[in-house]
C-alpha cells in the first residue's frame, strides 16, 4: 500500500509556481521599502493642519497618500503571498505581521486626512477641485468621503482606531494559522487502497467519490477535527463579529451590517431582497434535492450525499493543459482584446498551480496595483477545477483592464462587482460547453455542474449571508455566540434551505466553523449577487454579439470609478432591483426542467 503524500513546495516545478519574485528579484528591497514606507508615513504628517491652505497643498496630500499607500500595497501583497505558498515558515509569517503593524503605523500617520478634509467647507472644496486641475481625478473620492461625514470621527478617535486596527484584526488572523497550519485532520484509504492525508484541498475530492462509506468517513473525519476546537472558534468567531458591532456604534452606523454596506453605498435593501428572493425560491432547491436523491438511488439523502456528482465526468483526469484550453475556449467570445491578457497571464506565470504541504487552501486572485494579478490556486485535476481556474482568470483580467485604466486611487474593485466578472467567465464556459457537447451522458454532467453552481454560489452564498445576518443581531442585541448557540442556528438554516427530505447529519452543525469568509464579515453574499448579474451579463454577451462584450469590457475597466452599483449599469445590469436575482431563479428552475428532460 503507497502513501500519497501532499509534495512539499521545493518539488514543485517552476513552471507551475507563480512569478511572485518579479516583485522582489532582491528580497532586500523589500526591506528599503520597508523603511521608506516608515520614512514617507512620518513625513506626511507635515499635511496636518494645512489641507484647507490651498488647493496644491490638499493635491500634494492625496498624491502622496496614495504614494504611501501603493508601497505598502505591494509590501503587504508580497509578504502574504509568500506565507500562502507555506504557511509553517516563519520567516514570511514574521514579514507579514511586520507589514500588518507598518499598515496601522502608517494609518496612524494619516489617519487626520479624512476628519481634517471635512471640515473644509463643501463649497472650499468645490472650488479647490474646479481651480487645481490635478484634483480633478480626487473629485469622486471626495464626494465619496462627504457622503460618510455622519460617520468619521474626529481627527484624535480616528487615530485611536487607527491604532487599534492591528489587534481589531487579529481574530482573523488567528483563524487563519489555525485553520491552515494547525489543524489536522488524518489520513484514511482511498478508493485504490491507498492511504491518503485528509486535507482542504482534498475534501471536496472525497465529497465527490462515488463510495459513499469513503464520503461519509472523510465527511466525520473533517468535522472530527473541528470540533475538538469548537470553543475556542466560536470564541475567535464572537470576537470577530463583537468588533463588527462595536466599530460600527463608533461610527454611528444603525447596525454592523449597514457599516458593512455603506463602504460600496450599497442600499441595505439589496442584501434583504437576496434573501428574501432566495427565501421564497427555496421549493426550487427542494426538488433539486428530490432529484438528487432519485438519480442515486438512496432512500435517504444526506449531507455527505449533496456533492457527489450524479454523472460521470468527461475526463476523470484532466491535466492542467488541458483545463487552460477549454477555458481558452469558452472565453473566446470575450474576443481578442480580452484574450490577448489571458495568455500574457499564462506565458508570465500569474498561476501557483498545485498544493503542496503548508500551502493556503482553496482559491484566490490577489496582487496589487504594480504587480502581476496572481492567481493561487490547488489543481487537483479535476473537470471541476477548471472552473476555478476561469473564475479566478476573471478576478485576474478584471484587476488588469482597471489597473491599465485606472489611477491607483480608483485600481482597485469592490467585491461586488469582483464577484461579477469572475462568474461571468464561469457562466460562459458552461454555456460553451453545454452548447458544443454532443454525448448525452456528459451534457447530463455539465448540465448538473451548472446546476451544482447556482445550489452552490446563490443558495449557500446567501443561507451564509443569513447566517451572519442572524449572528450579528444577536450580538447587537447582547447575546454572545457560544459554540451551543452557533450550531444550534446554523443547524436551523441548513434544515430551512436543504428542506425536510434531507437528514441533518450531527456533523452538519459545525459546518459554520471552517468557513473563512466568516473572518470577513457581510463578503459572502457578493458571491450570490455577483452570481445573479453574471448570469444575466453572459446572456447579453451571447444575444448582443460584439456590442454586449464591448460594454462589459467598459465595465471591467472602470474600476472603483463609480459605486458598484452605478458601475454595473455600464455592462446593463441594475442590482438595486431584485429582477436580477429573480431572473436567475427563472434560470434555475429551467436547468432543473432540462434535466428532467434528459433522465
Amino acid at each position: 500500500m503507497n502513501a500519497k503524500i501532499t509534495m512539499t513546495r521545493n518539488e514543485m516545478q517552476t513552471s507551475f509556481k507563480w512569478n511572485i519574485e518579479a516583485m522582489y528579484p532582491d528580497e532586500s528591497v523589500w526591506e528599503s521599502d520597508f523603511l521608506e514606507v516608515i520614512k514617507l508615513s512620518e513625513k506626511y504628517k507635515i499635511y496636518s493642519s494645512k489641507l484647507a491652505a490651498d488647493s496644491r497643498t490638499l493635491l500634494e496630500a492625496f498624491i502622496n497618500k496614495d504614494k504611501i499607500w501603493q508601497l505598502l500595497e505591494k509590501l503587504y501583497v508580497y509578504s502574504r503571498m509568500r506565507r500562502d505558498e507555506d504557511n509553517r515558515l516563519d520567516k514570511y509569517q514574521t514579514m507579514n505581521d511586520r507589514c500588518s503593524s507598518l499598515i496601522a503605523k502608517a494609518s496612524t500617520a494619516m489617519s487626520f486626512f479624512i476628519p481634517e478634509l471635512l471640515t473644509i467647507p463643501e463649497l472650499k472644496l468645490r472650488d479647490f477641485i474646479e481651480n487645481e486641475s490635478g484634483l480633478q481625478i480626487y473629485k469622486f473620492a471626495i464626494d465619496n468621503i462627504l457622503r460618510e461625514k455622519a460617520h468619521i470621527l474626529s481627527n484624535e478617535e480616528e487615530n485611536i482606531i487607527s491604532q487599534y486596527s492591528e489587534i481589531t484584526g487579529a481574530t482573523n488572523d488567528i483563524f487563519t494559522m489555525l485553520n491552515n497550519a494547525d489543524i489536522k485532520f488524518g489520513t484514511l484509504i482511498d478508493e485504490d487502497g491507498d492511504e491518503v492525508e485528509l486535507t482542504h484541498g482534498k475534501f471536496i475530492g472525497f465529497m465527490e467519490s462515488s463510495n459513499r462509506d469513503l464520503r461519509k468517513k472523510a465527511f466525520e473525519m473533517m468535522y472530527a477535527a473541528y470540533i475538538k476546537q469548537i470553543n475556542t472558534i466560536a470564541t475567535t468567531y464572537n470576537y470577530n463579529t463583537k468588533t463588527d458591532v462595536i466599530v460600527s456604534r463608533i461610527r454611528k452606523y444603525p447596525s454592523s451590517l449597514n457599516a458593512a454596506l455603506s463602504g460600496d453605498n450599497i442600499s441595505l435593501s439589496v442584501y434583504e431582497n437576496l434573501i428574501e428572493t432566495v427565501n421564497k425560491n427555496l421549493g426550487l432547491l427542494y426538488r433539486y434535492m428530490d432529484i438528487r436523491k432519485k438519480i442515486l438511488h438512496l432512500d435517504e439523502l444526506h449531507m455527505y450525499d449533496i456533492y457527489v456528482p450524479l454523472y460521470k465526468s468527461p475526463d476523470k483526469n484532466l491535466s492542467y493543459e488541458d483545463a487552460l484550453q477549454l477555458m481558452k475556449d469558452g472565453l473566446s467570445v470575450l474576443g481578442p482584446e480580452y484574450m490577448k491578457r489571458v495568455e500574457d497571464g499564462i506565458k508570465n506565470r500569474w498561476i501557483d498551480v498545485y498544493e503542496n504541504q503548508g500551502k493556503t487552501s482553496g482559491a484566490y486572485s490577489f496582487g496589487s496595483y504594480d504587480s502581476m494579478p496572481y492567481i493561487l490556486l490547488n489543481y487537483n485535476n479535476k473537470f471541476k477545477d477548471v472552473f476555478t481556474l476561469t473564475h479566478e482568470m476573471g478576478h485576474s483580467i478584471h484587476s488588469k483592464f482597471t489597473r491599465e485604466e485606472q489611477p491607483f486611487i480608483y485600481g482597485g474593485h469592490s467585491i461586488f462587482t469582483a464577484e461579477v466578472a469572475s462568474t461571468v467567465n464561469e457562466s460562459l464556459l458552461m454555456k460553451h460547453l453545454l452548447a458544443s457537447e454532443t454525448n448525452i451522458e456528459a451534457k447530463k454532467y455539465i448540465l448538473t455542474l451548472y446546476i451544482e453552481e447556482f445550489r452552490s454560489t446563490l443558495f449557500r452564498q446567501t443561507m451564509f449571508a443569513e447566517f451572519e445576518m442572524l449572528t450579528h443581531k444577536a450580538v447587537e442585541n447582547g447575546e454572545s455566540l457560544t459554540a451551543d448557540w452557533l450550531c444550534r442556528e446554523y443547524k436551523k438554516l441548513v434544515g430551512k434551505y436543504f428542506g425536510p427530505d434531507v437528514i441533518l447529519d450531527k456533523e452538519i452543525e459545525y459546518e459554520w466553523s471552517r468557513i473563512p469568509h466568516f473572518y470577513n464579515s457581510f463578503y459572502v453574499y457578493k458571491y450570490a449577487t455577483g452570481f445573479s448579474a453574471a448570469t444575466a451579463i453572459s446572456e447579453k454577451i451571447i444575444s448582443d454579439g460584439i456590442s454586449g462584450r464591448d460594454e462589459y469590457i467598459e465595465f471591467l475597466k472602470s474600476g472603483e470609478s463609480d459605486y458598484p452599483i452605478e458601475i454595473l449599469k455600464i455592462a446593463g445590469t441594475d442590482m438595486s432591483s431584485p429582477e436580477p436575482i429573480e431572473s436567475a431563479m427563472k434560470a434555475f428552475e429551467s436547468l432543473i426542467d432540462q434535466l428532467e428532460r434528459l433522465i
